[in-house]
């Protein structure tokens, strides 16, 4: 399989654009783990392998459990995460599912347990990815 597309040189300024969100949101307070979390557990609902690839290795390497990870898209079955953990992976999944909304459950839980700006950088994180998952599946990026 080879990359359908460069939108990153064929379309510099847009691809510059979502680099641009992504560093904003490695500037903010979200904690390695949260931001790792966000970003697998969107790409396995997404099915891009190369940001699964991508963002597994950067867990590993930052601390994260291989427990953690294999159990991340059954995470509701396991007591691995914290109640702050399963409200950001239930957000997580629902963004990313987005045409089926929002629940006010899932995000009452959310807004319960993050303060306001944290939940704003975690609904900003997940949207992130969301773009970067798209552009990963469009072009046909692969692990290498």
């Amino acid at each position: 399989m080879s990359t359908r597309i460069r939108i990153d040189k064929i379309a510099p300024a847009g691809y510059s654009a979502v680099l641009g969100l992504e560093k904003f949101i490695e500037s903010t307070p979200l904690t390695k783990k949260h931001k790792d979390l966000i970003k697998i557990r969107a790409s396995q609902l997404n099915g891009c392998a190369f940001c699964i690839d991508m963002h597994t290795k950067e867990a590993r390497k930052a601390g994260e459990t291989e427990q953690r990870i294999y159990a991340l898209n059954a995470w509701r079955d396991t007591t691995f995460f914290s109640d702050e953990e399963r409200a950001i992976l239930a957000l997580t999944e629902e963004v990313t599912f987005i045409s089926n909304q929002v629940s006010d459950e899932t995000y009452a839980q959310a807004a319960k347990v993050l303060d306001e700006t944290y939940l704003a950088q975690v609904i900003l994180a997940i949207i992130t990815i969301n773009v970067w998952n798209r552009i990963g599946i469009v072009t046909k990026l692969v692990p290498a």
